[in-house]
């Protein structure tokens, strides 16, 4: 039986219960076929930012067919004046006026769009496909904020890994390898929950996580493996629910004869498909590993927030663009569904 890819998958799932995505990003190549694609596809209601002439030309030097996609220009928008006044709002104890909000919300799309969603006149959106991580998460963290009840935002990657019998099929996630620098134990065993959480989102499967360490089941003694010990236990008296264990070196995570040896009474030894990195070292080298050495396709997200915020590479195609717009609508399902 042919395996279904991951991203395969997503789209499937997303096209069932559509959600809208803003992409502010209108300037750039990659985020004009990615609509194209993605209204082909039916995976998402659209948005774009931007000056609706501009934008056509765009789209019709590319060859591309936008039709479906809702264009809204900032400037001429109807909504203006409410979102300067909730920003303003929202704000006012960072000292925020309204000539403040007014011109942050005219001057960064981002900021608009973050509005839109903070006001569910969309339900998600991705960006980062021409500017900096901060520059998507800074106005999303201010305005749209962390879910009620969760304490941080983290990076997780899902990765889909050709001719691999590990995690499901190959598919595995990973965190947090882009946010969160050196997360306390307190920090770690929540990444691991809400990474979890993603993850049985996204597949529909049960997660089974692992908080790794150069570690397994107290094979060495260092203040990094107490870390993660301490994190394990926060972990299991907090999240009854989530299937987790640790620590666990990464073959004692993964390879079943290995975990036989190293972690016999596991529950998840072996057969991991959530790991959880120690620090944002130990997660970004490793995701790169994964990602160069076995050509694993990667999708990147955030969890954590109130609404759906993706961040882009500004490395990516325009297709990395399809799959984490696809991911984006069902986060937003999953968070509809609570």
């Amino acid at each position: 039986m042919t395996k279904i890819s991951f991203i395969d998958l997503i789209n499937e799932r997303a096209r069932k219960n559509p959600k809208t995505v803003v992409l502010p990003e209108s300037e750039d190549e990659r985020t004009l076929r990615a609509a194209a694609k993605v209204m082909e596809l039916k995976t998402a209601n659209l948005i774009l930012l931007g000056n609706a002439d501009v934008i056509k030309a765009d789209a019709l030097k590319y060859g591309l067919d936008l039709t479906g996609v809702e264009i809204v220009d900032p400037e001429k928008s109807e909504k203006l004046e409410e979102y300067v006044e909730a920003l303003t709002e929202i704000r006012k104890n960072k000292g925020m006026t309204p000539e403040l909000a007014r011109e942050a919300l005219l001057n960064d799309r981002t900021t608009f769009a973050v509005m839109m969603v903070k006001q569910k006149d969309a339900d998600g959106l991705v960006s980062g496909a021409c500017h900096s991580t901060a520059n998507t998460l800074r106005p999303a963290l201010q305005i749209i904020k962390t879910a009620p009840g969760k304490k941080l935002a983290s990076a997780v990657f899902m990765f889909d890994i050709p001719n691999c019998e590990f995690g499901d099929d190959g598919i595995i996630a990973c965190a947090d390898c882009a946010l969160t620098q050196d997360p306390d134990a307190e920090q770690l065993a929540e990444i691991g929950a809400d990474t979890a959480e993603t993850y049985e989102a996204l597949m529909g499967k049960e997660a089974r996580v692992a908080f790794l360490c150069h570690s397994t089941m107290g094979s060495a003694k260092h203040p990094f493996v107490e870390k993660v010990q301490e994190a394990v236990k926060i972990a299991k008296e907090s999240y009854p629910n989530v299937l987790l264990d640790g620590e666990l070196q990464l073959d004692a995570a993964i390879v079943p004869e290995v975990a036989a040896s190293k972690a016999p009474n596991s529950t998840v030894a072996g057969k991991a498909n959530v790991l959880v990195f120690p620090n944002i070292e130990a997660g970004n080298i490793g995701y790169k590993l994964i990602q160069r050495f076995a050509k694993a396709e990667s999708y990147s997200l955030i969890q954590g927030l109130a609404a759906p915020v993706n961040d882009l590479s500004r490395g990516c195609f325009w297709e990395d663009i399809v799959g984490v717009i696809a991911i984006t609508v069902l986060q937003a399902q999953s968070m509809e569904e609570k």
